[in-house]
């Protein structure tokens, strides 16, 4: 008998004694049942609110203005800044004490066609004690002693 003829009764002997234990079958696909329908996340106030907030509607006309300074002696840190904005039009100006002791003043403007800036800077504005420390550096060689000789 060839190959073939034996490889074919095999499987045709495995196929008819199947029915007899029962065959083999797939197991059943899992059922599942349908996903649930989430709502939103309640709002439990403080900061941000809902995770699902709507988001602010358009202004075409914003208006605002606003200040601030911070004079820190302990950081050095001291600047200002002062801004208004109406619809397309916005004026403001910052001012930055600088470590060298000058003081850089910033006007700028937009008038809908551009933003144009002007820089000033004002020398020994501020006390010397908003002046960062200078560092003391030293590059002179240092003097060794020769080797000893054994």
């Amino acid at each position: 008998m060839s190959l073939q003829v034996i490889v074919s009764f095999c499987l045709v002997a495995v196929a008819a004694a199947m029915p007899q234990y029962g065959g083999y079958h797939a197991p059943a696909a899992p059922k599942y049942a349908p996903a649930p329908k989430y709502a939103p996340a309640p709002s439990y106030g403080g900061y941000g609110g809902s995770h699902y907030a709507e988001p602010e509607p358009y202004d075409a006309h914003p208006k605002y203005s606003f200040h601030y300074a911070v004079n820190d002696p302990h950081t050095y840190d001291v600047k200002s800044q002062h801004e208004e904005r109406d619809g397309d039009y916005v004026k403001g100006s910052y001012e930055l004490a600088e470590p060298d002791g000058t003081k850089r003043v910033v006007e700028y403007s937009d008038d809908g066609y551009g933003f144009n800036a002007i820089v000033h800077r004002e020398q020994n504005v501020h006390p010397a004690s908003y002046a960062a420390p200078k560092p003391s550096y030293s590059y002179a060689p240092k003097a060794y002693a020769p080797a000893p000789h054994y």
